[in-house]
């Protein structure tokens, strides 16, 4: 799907613009803590249609949808486990109504978050237990018009497996990205080089494969050295937080900045990711800064760490292993 995108455009262009933040944003209309979004599909259409409007504004390609919890699972905390096909249908139409009028080709993500269980043996969730859920998800964002489904925010490779077993279930394109945000690894201990290579090993093939979230656009980056290192012919996807997370008495805000945003997406594209995007914290201006510099830059040489902290900062994590993540980005891109 992304590289069927990028065949139709009959540009030279190398990379597509992904969109920011979801609950930040929706935070701004309103949402409070402890709500479940995707109930805003139904209750508020006009937000969520608001909020894909000002990332397609931004100059997005890829818009996510509004179902990031949207699985059974997680729905039950709130009591509405029965409604997952009807509220991921609607988050699929809400984004794929915005979508259709943008007057250019934009992709609708169908976003398909964890589970928030853990997997046998470490918990009572099976792998097999795990596709059905996310085959019922995938359904209704099938039914709503998704071009792809867009699993994110992984840390277990048996749930990255039953959610791509899931897609393929349902004959759905899909794309996977996890959140190295535990020094360099996954919260399950998984490196960026094992999730490139053995998701890349899925069967149906993922059209692509990166990170997203963790603790800062300067770790995200390395991640993604390190993915394009041990697999130079991949899509990758980088999806960086808008800086790095920080915790004061009116709650979580980010340190990053359109500028500082503007120069991560360059330096993603020099490390050689293809598809380029924010997560938490990023709004339609960061989106539209991103947007700018990627128009008015062409790739330049592979970064390396040194480069990226002295470009947007210090990592805030960094792995114990950091000449091995220097070396996986001496002086090359991600992709």
């Amino acid at each position: 799907m992304i590289d069927e995108f990028f065949r139709d455009r009959g540009t030279r262009r190398e990379w597509l613009l992904a969109d920011g933040a979801t609950g930040t944003n929706l935070f701004d209309m309103g949402l409070t803590s402890g709500d479940a979004p995707e109930m805003w599909n139904a209750e508020h259409p006009d937000r969520i249609r608001r909020l894909h409007q000002g990332f397609v504004d931004a100059g997005a390609d890829i818009i996510l949808t509004n179902s990031f919890g949207g699985n059974a699972r997680r729905l039950a905390l709130h009591g509405a486990q029965g409604r997952v096909v009807e509220l991921n249908r609607l988050a699929a139409q809400h984004a794929r109504a915005v979508a259709d009028a943008a007057g250019r080709r934009v992709i609708v993500a169908g976003s398909v978050g964890p589970t928030g269980d853990l997997f046998a043996p470490l918990g009572e969730l099976t792998e097999d237990a795990a596709v059905d859920v996310f085959a019922e998800q995938i359904e209704g964002l099938k039914q709503g018009g998704a071009d792809l489904i867009w699993i994110e925010t992984m840390s277990a490779m048996e749930e990255m497996r039953a959610a791509a077993t899931a897609a393929g279930r349902l004959g759905m394109p899909y794309t996977v990205t996890a959140s190295f945000d535990t020094a360099g690894n996954t919260m399950m201990g998984i490196s960026p080089e094992a999730m490139i290579g053995t998701v890349g090993g899925f069967t149906p093939h993922a059209h692509g494969i990166g990170c997203n979230c963790g603790v800062g656009a300067s770790d995200l980056l390395c991640s993604v050295l390190a993915m394009t290192e041990t697999a130079p012919d991949r899509t990758v996807i980088a999806k960086a937080n808008c800086g790095i997370p920080q915790v004061g008495a009116g709650g979580v805000t980010y340190s990053g900045t359109p500028e500082i945003m503007a120069d991560y997406a360059r330096l993603a594209l020099d490390a050689g990711a293809r598809v380029i995007g924010g997560c938490c914290g990023t709004r339609p201006e960061h989106v539209l800064a991103m947007r700018r510099a990627l128009e008015g830059h062409r790739r330049r040489e592979r970064p390396d760490v040194a480069q990226i902290v002295a470009t947007i900062g210090a990592l805030a994590a960094p792995p114990p292993r950091a000449g091995a993540v220097r070396r996986a980005g001496g002086g090359r891109r991600r992709g």
